[in-house]
């Protein structure tokens, strides 16, 4: 009994002694709820969806935005902030990834990206959501204000939910969930291995047969639903959670917001998409350009999965991932750009549109490409993605054009509350600056 005591007392000790860092929370308090008005005063206002204005005032209250322009009546109870010579944007979106569902990638107890098994469409990302991972100051503190959340693994991962990142928990950090429902979409044809989305390896197997398990639980999932409306009042149906999550997507409501980067994978998916009657969005788009034209007969937008990456193929050109926006743009697909490959990368999301911009796609549209058009894609754009009266005051005050690699944020504000921005980085930084300060001056 007592050396049985004792090893599980050894077995505790070591567990606390390899504890990973997510066990603590991060020291950073979420910002209060705005309790009066607040005006933004001589700045640069960048809306998005219109014109920058010079000298202009943001007036927000109760979270919302108020008004915009250089003849704003601000209240006699507001907050004035001067902000001349800055420069004030919505605050950037990042479309997919999985920040808050995962710590460090080597860590295998900090990862809670997926489900056992192949079909886990009843999974909801922001549950698993960590509000105290130390991933999340750092992000904010580059001006990425939301990122979607989305689930990884099999074949029907589940639904992703958009998060504010601050927050004192999931509840009050989820703007809006489920965005969609996540299909990482089966190659059909010879087995053999591929990336995912995310650069992650996909286990080989025959996409054949990853193909018929998805009509399978297409039609399974109708079925039951036939079989529930049958039954009406009476019930006598067992409920099955995975199916009753697909009633929206069968209903043509939620999107299958779906990974396929080959051309022969994203024309697949569409045209199924298009026979079932599925609303579509493709995720990760390596070859979306040369599927344009059936992209646009479908009204299917692309999230492209990061820019800055390598060719998929050798005989690719060394830029062809850079230039995926512009050749959406030039035809006409409707596109944002993400930064998923791994959560701690997502605070570069703003260089990954400044890739795209270096190689083609004009400045304001790489800017659109992670506020406005993520939010329409993603269905918010009534609440954030651009400076608006009406919507949410989610917002950032830099000192430059955000896609620049020195501009710096110096204040963000989420549904009008403000944003700490300090972080890991930045203690670690204001630690080793003291150290260095300390050492004694070399004589020369």
């Amino acid at each position: 009994m007592l050396r049985s005591t004792c090893s599980l007392l050894l077995a505790i000790l070591l567990g606390m002694a390899i504890l990973p860092p997510c066990a603590w929370a991060n020291p950073e308090v979420p910002g209060k709820p705005q309790d009066k008005p607040i005006a933004l005063v001589g700045g640069t206002v960048h809306p998005v969806s219109g014109p920058a204005l010079e000298n202009a005032t943001l007036l927000f209250a109760g979270g919302k935005i108020v008004a915009v322009g250089t003849q704003v009546e601000i209240p006699a109870d507001a907050e004035r902030v001067d902000v001349a010579g800055k420069h004030v944007y919505p605050g950037l979106i990042n479309a997919d990834g999985d920040l808050g569902l995962v710590e460090i990638n080597s860590v295998r107890a900090t990862i809670d990206t997926s489900e056992t098994g192949q079909l886990n469409p009843n999974v909801k990302a922001q549950v698993a959501f960590n509000p105290d991972s130390e991933i999340i100051p750092v992000t904010r503190a580059n001006g990425v204000l939301l990122s979607l959340a989305s689930p990884a693994g099999g074949l029907l991962t589940g639904q992703s939910a958009l998060m504010q990142l601050d927050g004192w928990s999931y509840e009050d950090m989820t703007l809006k969930a489920p965005i969609g429902m996540h299909l990482t979409w089966p190659h059909i044809g010879p087995s053999r291995a591929r990336s995912s989305s995310r650069g992650e390896r996909v286990a080989e197997g025959s996409g054949n047969q990853g193909f018929d398990l998805l009509t399978q639980a297409i039609a399974d999932a109708r079925a039951y639903h036939r079989a529930q409306q049958a039954a009406g009042s009476a019930g006598g149906v067992p409920r099955d959670v995975r199916w009753e999550a697909l009633r929206t997507v069968l209903d043509g409501e939620l999107p299958l917001i779906i990974g396929a980067e080959n051309r022969s994978d994203i024309q697949a998916a569409v045209t199924w998409c298009a026979a079932e009657k599925f609303k579509a969005i493709i995720l990760g788009g390596y070859d979306a350009p040369a599927c344009a034209e059936l992209l646009k007969q479908h009204n299917v937008p692309v999230i492209v999965a990061a820019c800055q990456r390598l060719p998929q193929r050798e005989s690719d050109p060394y830029d062809s991932p850079f230039t995926v926006p512009e050749r959406l743009r030039q035809a006409g697909v409707k596109f944002c750009i993400a930064s998923p490959y791994s959560a701690t990368a997502i605070r570069n999301l703003p260089y990954q549109a400044g890739a795209a911009a270096a190689h083609g796609l004009p400045r304001d549209e790489a800017l659109r490409a992670i506020t406005l058009s993520a939010a329409e894609i993603l269905g918010v754009a009534d609440r954030v993605g651009s400076l608006d009266a009406g919507k949410d005051a989610t917002l950032i005050v830099t000192t430059g054009d955000p896609i620049e690699t020195f501009t710096q944020v110096e204040q963000a504000f989420i549904q009008g509350a403000k944003v700490d921005l300090n972080n890991r980085h930045k203690r670690l930084w204001e630690k080793y600056r003291e150290k260095y300060r300390r050492l004694p001056e070399k004589k020369s």
